[in-house]
């Protein structure tokens, strides 16, 4: 700009105030804080002069220039920053009304995280919330700041306060994903941020913005965008597709995870004793069908005995792999009446046909085959009526 064109400096505090606003803006904050030196030094007890100078240098990763910027009006106060001393505070021409003393307090806490004074940042942010708890500022800046010292739920409950307060201030959803992402709430910080989004689309881009006017939103921004990548980082890979039409009996290559984690299961009971069921009932149905054909000779009741005993022997073998080998006390216990009955008319049918051996009437081999198929329909029946998942 050319000298022809300068305009005249301020000869106000205000004046001033806006250069260093609009120089911060452009992230000349060497420059910010020279206009606000002169602003000081027309008025040295300016709060909203203190309040841009610390925010500025906050901006400019300066806290411990913002802090001591801040604590430069409270020198002769012995504990300025309590809620005892904002309650008590005696009236005074230089001391800060209540907006100008919550952006105070809301700088220095930012100063003091920035610092790793958490044990400080909390002890004021307790003091900020229990002091004002009707502002909406207060109330969101409040829990931003236990959120970054570490102090979880009550961070929560004033985060929550503050959307409470402000439900159309994007910002205040903004502070409840930040904090909700850092008890790794992850859904309520997915919905709150789509909210701020909602209702401010630029809060998207404000990690990138520079100056002093949207210092906080900045700063939450931005430490929401470092959860978010934390929390993808930490999240496990997703698992690789199985193969295409692969059997779940395929081999498994040594060290690699089975396809199905149900393969890990070990079988229950009630799983063992439908297979054998299955087993039993099948073998039962075939040795009745072989003796039936051979009805008439003197061949037939030899193959009778010969097929019960191979039935009984099958159904021992079988019930060793019922866990503990207590199929009896397992049946007793049943529940399931289908189950049951399957089971009865399983064991049935080698006995229908052993009773061939000495009667040798065709209907007992009838019966031996409807009880077989009975035991098998009621078995299959129950998969198919159980949910995908439980079978």
């Amino acid at each position: 700009m050319s000298s022809e064109s300068s305009p005249e400096p301020p000869t106000d505090v205000d004046g001033y105030l806006q250069r260093a606003g609009l120089l911060a803006d452009l992230g000349r904050y060497d420059e910010a804080a020279g206009e606000i030196g002169f602003a000081v030094a027309l008025d040295p007890d300016s709060v909203a002069a203190r309040i841009m100078l610390a925010r500025v240098h906050l901006a400019a990763d300066r806290p411990e220039q913002a802090l001591a910027a801040i604590d430069a009006w409270a020198d002769d106060v012995p504990n300025p920053w309590s809620a005892e001393a904002a309650a008590t505070a005696a009236p005074a021409e230089t001391a800060p009304t209540s907006p100008d003393r919550v952006a105070l307090l809301v700088v220095r806490g930012l100063a003091l995280i920035d610092l790793r004074r958490y044990a400080d940042a909390a002890r004021l942010a307790t003091d900020l919330l229990a002091t004002y708890p009707d502002d909406a500022y207060a109330q969101r800046s409040g829990a931003a700041i236990l959120a970054g010292s570490r102090n979880g739920q009550p961070a929560l409950n004033a985060a929550w306060r503050g959307v409470e307060l402000a439900p159309q201030d994007a910002q205040a959803h903004l502070v409840l994903g930040l904090v909700g992402a850092r008890l790794e709430l992850f859904d309520l910080a997915h919905r709150a941020y789509g909210e701020a989004l909602r209702l401010d689309p630029l809060i998207g881009e404000a990690q990138h913005d520079v100056g002093v006017i949207h210092l906080e939103q900045r700063r939450y921004a931005a430490e929401l965008a470092v959860l978010a990548e934390r929390a993808t980082a930490m999240a496990p890979p997703p698992p690789p597709p199985a193969p295409a039409r692969s059997p779940r009996w395929a081999p498994q290559s040594p060290g690699s995870a089975p396809m199905d984690p149900r393969l890990e299961r070990p079988p229950t009971p009630e799983e063992e004793l439908r297979r054998l069921v299955l087993i039993g009932a099948g073998y039962s149905m075939i040795a009745a069908v072989t003796v039936a054909c051979l009805a008439g000779s003197a061949a037939s009741r030899g193959w009778a005995v010969v097929a019960a005993l191979g039935g009984f022997v099958l159904v021992w073998i079988l019930a060793r792999r019922v866990p503990g080998g207590r199929i009896l006390e397992v049946v007793a216990q049943l529940v399931d009446r289908r189950l049951a009955t399957a089971v009865y008319a399983a064991a049935a049918a080698p006995v229908l046909i052993f009773c061939y051996a000495a009667i040798a009437t065709p209907w007992l081999l009838v019966s031996a085959i409807v009880a077989a198929a009975v035991a098998q329909f009621m078995v299959l029946r129950q998969a198919t009526a159980r949910p995908p998942d439980q079978r």
